[in-house]
């Protein structure tokens, strides 16, 4: 049976859905507007999952004691493993995302850069605001080219105070 097992994290900084299919974590997506829903919609589309469980997999479990790290400062990458959805390009988007250091941000144009696609800082933009893995795929710390937070599912306080959380750990 396809099926997409679910667990919600209260994180420091806000609620995240965490989503595991095939034994890989799919989504680690913010509780807001409406945002998770959403995600996990085209994810059951994509991955073709026929239901969903609000048990927790042994992924799941995995992925909440090393979220419970990182918060503390006691990680700073992740080990889960993890399942990429969407086309080529995205995924090209989400390897780069695993390639910033912890602490550090890149803006988007870089980004692009690092994707092979100097020209397709929007497309870049656009993936990474649909990335449904955050903070395992760390688009928190993609800025603005002058440096300024832009865009975050979490909404701004909450990449702010990751980042400060992060800088704070290094």
């Amino acid at each position: 049976m396809n099926t997409i097992h679910l667990a919600k994290y209260e994180s420091p900084v806000g609620t995240l859905l965490l989503g595991s299919f095939a034994d890989r974590l799919i989504m680690c997506d913010w509780c807001t507007g409406g945002r998770s829903e959403a995600t996990l919609r085209k994810l059951s589309a994509y991955f073709s999952a026929t239901s969903v469980s609000y048990t927790p997999s042994e992924n799941i479990v995995r992925a909440t004691a090393e979220l419970d790290e990182y918060f503390r400062g006691e990680r700073k990458g992740f080990g889960v493993p993890l399942l990429f959805s969407g086309t080529t390009f995205r995924h090209q988007v989400m390897e780069q995302l695993q390639s910033i250091p912890y602490g550090e941000t890149i803006s988007y144009i870089e980004l692009a850069r690092r994707v092979g696609r100097p020209r397709a800082v929007r497309a870049t933009a656009t993936a990474v605001a649909s990335n449904p893995l955050s903070i395992f795929l760390p688009c928190h710390r993609v800025v603005a080219s002058n440096g300024a937070l832009a865009g975050y599912a979490g909404g701004l306080e909450a990449k702010k105070k990751i980042l400060q959380l992060e800088k704070s750990f290094l």
